[in-house]
């Protein structure tokens, strides 16, 4: 009996293990859920509340939309609705998501974030306008299996940085329109606030490492990420109206209207 010579023996040990290796499917990378559901909702002086998406991407969008494990605008929509939430009072309120878009240019990713909120008193008269607006960019990945990475993480940057800046733009332009607890909750004042007030709150889940915003610290710090840059950019406007003004807060507590305000933002309440 002929005997095959050792250096073929190992030659085809070598093909098979090969083979085997390109055979075996690498493991797929598993994308939690953005949730904010553990945020505190914020309540308007409204019966009715409306979150309508506005936008439409394009087609390039859409391509990267169906690559993205947590599209923006899906993301944004399903936010806005767990967070705003009406108290019951008379009148209208709708939020507008303007845009909610993810691009690529050349070798960056680029993604910008536009919520409007208008408030109608019951008759139907405009009373209240508010608007945020967020971007952020990253450099693009270079191979197309790091694209839902990418993408996953762009919309949690632009994520992060709406859930300050909204409640920013709500606590500085249309306050009195606020209801400063949430219905059928006891409110829980933190010291230093006013009775019932929304205080800022950490934009890590529990269990992660969550941003600081302890109300008159120096600076806000966001978990968006390691990589690019994140801008805000905000326009804003009031028309007159004729809210239900707050209560008084008790005295010696800080402004209601500066519960919403993060740190190192504009109009931020300071520690006495």
């Amino acid at each position: 009996m002929n005997k095959i010579p050792m250096n073929k023996v190992l030659a085809l040990l070598s093909v098979l293990a090969l083979t085997a290796c390109a055979s075996t499917p690498s493991p797929q990378a598993v994308f939690k859920p953005l949730d904010y559901s553990y945020l505190r909702p914020i309540s308007f002086k409204v019966a009715n509340l409306n979150v309508v998406n506005n936008y439409t991407p394009g087609p390039d969008e859409t391509q990267l939309n169906a690559n993205n494990p947590a599209p923006p605008a899906a993301t944004l929509l399903t936010m806005l609705n767990q967070r705003m939430q009406p108290s019951g009072q008379p009148g209208n309120a709708t939020i507008t998501v303007q845009v909610a878009s993810i691009t690529q240019s050349g070798g960056m990713l680029n993604g910008q974030m536009t919520v409007d909120i208008n408030l109608t008193s019951a008759d139907g008269r405009s009373t209240g306008f508010a608007e945020a607006s967020v971007s952020a960019s990253q450099t693009a990945p270079d191979s197309d299996a790091d694209t839902p990475a990418a993408l996953y993480q762009m919309t949690g940057k632009l994520m992060d940085a709406i859930n300050v800046q909204l409640p920013y733009q709500i606590a500085h332009n249309i306050p009195s329109w606020v209801a400063w607890t949430t219905p059928g909750a006891a409110a829980q004042p933190a010291a230093g606030a006013a009775s019932g007030g929304i205080q800022a709150t950490p934009l890590s889940a529990p269990g992660g490492a969550a941003a600081s915003l302890p109300v008159g610290s120096a600076a806000a710090t966001l978990p968006i990420g390691s990589t690019g840059t994140t801008t805000t950019t905000t326009t804003t406007t009031t028309t007159p109206g004729a809210p239900v003004p707050l209560a008084p807060a008790p005295a010696g507590a800080m402004p209601a209207t500066g519960n919403l305000i993060p740190p190192g933002y504009p109009g931020a309440p300071t520690a006495p």
